[in-house]
């Protein structure tokens, strides 16, 4: 794609890596077959390659984003299936990300909008506010048919309502280190998270007892919450960085205190963000860009860490036939398809996928509640790729889409919690919901 930036705006970094994005592009349409909101509207400005020339128009015009635009990025999902489809290798995801940004920088949104987006980069990321409000949700669910169904905050908040849990579990990560069992063999750093320790804390639970029987040390570090996904999805810069940078701050003194083998992760959104901090603090000066590099590095998902060292089961298969849901952030952000299936396999399930496996479940973050209609229609479209499938529970290595599919008439749980299981562990709790 050829572009026309000016000398004076590539001096800007992101508009110049927007530009290598954006003449990487050869128009083939390829994208538009496998992005789920084309598949559902039917808009070319809905398909990556329209979202592609709308981003190209409003960075070389230099003008603040028009509603037209900014209706169409916010349709778009962040699934990034486009780029496994891609034959040119376009590197959407930063070119998208870019667009939020100016987006947030240069649109006043409807004061409606506005709010529920403060609300969310407020709450969210901090698991003693999330829990908080999700309380308040339980109490206020029963007051839902007061909002009204025809205006766009009434439509989220009843989305908000119905996605809260009725019970929350107790529990959570603080910081600490889990000692091995018998002789040490690794020692690895886990992130947290901040709203998977609120919907579902076993899931931190099962990671660390299956690593610490496996000889390998874990250490939650202090300091380290919210990866930053949450708000750099929003356009929110500042927020993002602020948190990737408490990250990065709080692995490197365990780097460079009793070393890390790896950064293990188990929410495969934030692992998508965390390998990208190489990226986000590209410009960052030394050694904070230096030590993200380092970070992004060693960030692995825990299929991949597991696959690394050997993870064997110690029960008898279970005889259970597992549907494995292959989160967006997992299959296409960070291009792991394999490990999970196999160690699945190698537990004594049978595991079996739906058809359309690429496409997503709706769920994206703060997708489901920004855009609830779409995402909607996605998740039922998920679900029933899923049932055709005739499964006893359904896998999936991502918190926001257990969340997401859960309700369907199956039990979801996460991958770990199924492989902690098979290898010594308690049976997951919702495994027989």
């Amino acid at each position: 794609m050829q572009t026309h930036f000016t000398a004076e705006q590539l001096r800007d970094p992101d508009i110049a890596a927007s530009n290598q994005v954006l003449r990487t592009c050869v128009h083939c349409g390829f994208c538009t077959a496998t992005c789920p909101t084309f598949r559902l509207l039917g808009d070319e400005l809905d398909s990556p390659r329209g979202r592609i020339y709308l981003i190209k128009d409003m960075l070389e015009s230099g003008r603040p984003a028009s509603e037209d635009v900014v209706l169409h990025i916010d349709r778009c999902l962040s699934c990034l299936s486009c780029m496994t489809t891609c034959p040119s290798g376009v590197h959407y995801m930063h070119l998208v990300d870019h667009a939020r940004t100016y987006i947030e920088n240069t649109y006043r949104r409807p004061w409606h909008d506005r709010l529920l987006r403060a609300v969310l980069a407020s709450v969210l990321p901090y698991p003693r506010r999330f829990r908080a409000a999700l309380a308040a949700a339980g109490a206020g669910r029963a007051f839902a048919w007061l909002l009204p169904a025809s205006h766009p905050l009434g439509k989220r908040l009843r989305a908000m309502l119905a996605l809260a849990p009725d019970t929350l579990p107790s529990g959570g990560t603080p910081p600490g280190v889990h000692p091995a069992e018998g002789a040490r063999k690794g020692r690895v750093a886990l992130l947290a998270g901040c709203a998977q320790q609120v919907l579902a804390p076993g899931i931190n639970d099962a990671t660390i007892r299956l690593l610490t029987r496996m000889g390998v040390e874990v250490v939650v570090a202090e300091g380290a919450g919210c990866c930053g996904a949450l708000t750099h999805h929003m356009g929110k810069h500042d927020p993002a960085i602020a948190s990737a940078e408490a990250n990065i701050a709080a692995w490197g003194h365990e780097i460079d205190g009793d070393g890390l083998d790896a950064i293990v992760i188990n929410a495969s959104g934030c692992g998508t963000t965390v390998k990208d901090y190489g990226f986000m603090f590209r410009t960052a000066p030394e050694p904070l860009r230096a030590r993200a590099e380092q970070v992004s590095a060693l960030a692995v998902d825990i299929s991949e860490f597991l696959t690394r060292i050997g993870y064997a089961p110690t029960r008898e298969p279970p005889g259970l036939t597992v549907a494995y849901h292959s989160a967006c952030s997992l299959q296409h952000g960070q291009q792991v398809t394999i490990e999970p299936k196999a160690l699945l396999a190698k537990a004594g399930f049978t595991v079996v996928e739906p058809a359309d496996a690429h496409l997503c479940c709706g769920s994206a973050g703060t997708y489901n509640l920004m855009q609830p209609e779409i995402a909607g229609r996605l998740r039922e479209r998920k679900l029933d790729t899923l049932r055709a499938t005739s499964p006893d529970l359904i896998a999936a290595g991502n918190i926001g889409c257990i969340a997401q599919l859960a309700g369907g008439g199956l039990p979801v749980v996460h991958t770990i919690e199924l492989l902690d299981w098979m290898a010594g562990g308690p049976e997951p709790a919702r495994a027989t919901d």
